[in-house]
């Protein structure tokens, strides 16, 4: 297992997969930059430790710099919403309370569709309380009462 081809090519399958657990397009990069190491190595273009590393290095950062704003597209899409005023498809729904909320600007919790997400609402609302979701920032919700 001492063989640096089968090493970076390894390295780099691996760090191409962590790209799936770790958002932010930037790992795939160092993958693919292994992947190049373990072919120039194969070709006999880099045979020493020192260039191999120089490779990986090299080829990771030039491709992170050249491609991610292309590749980041692909794999987080474009929003509609570029200013944050889209009326998303949450508001005036209703959700349940599921830690309270102490008051204004503190943060509690709702549940909607399953998932759990921050909530702010002008006056105290216990857990259990079903409300009405009247807007959002970012990804803080803000309720009311039902």
């Amino acid at each position: 297992m001492n063989d640096p081809i089968t090493l970076w090519f390894i390295a780099g399958a691996l760090l191409i997969l962590a790209e799936f657990m770790v958002p932010g397009v930037v790992i795939v990069f160092f993958g693919v930059g292994a992947l190049i190491t373990s072919l120039t190595t194969w070709l006999g273009l880099t045979a020493s430790l020192t260039s191999q590393t120089f490779m990986f290095g090299a080829s990771s950062v030039v491709l992170l710099f050249s491609l991610r704003h292309l590749v980041k597209s692909w794999f987080v899409g474009k929003s509609d919403d570029e200013n944050g005023d889209l009326d998303d498809d949450f508001t005036g729904r209703e959700a349940l309370v599921t830690r309270d909320i102490p008051g204004p600007g503190i943060d509690g919790r709702i549940e909607i569709k399953g998932s759990e997400w921050k909530a702010r609402a002008e006056s105290t609302i216990v857990a259990g309380t079903p409300v009405i979701i009247s807007g959002r920032e970012g990804l803080t919700f803000h309720v009311r009462k039902r």
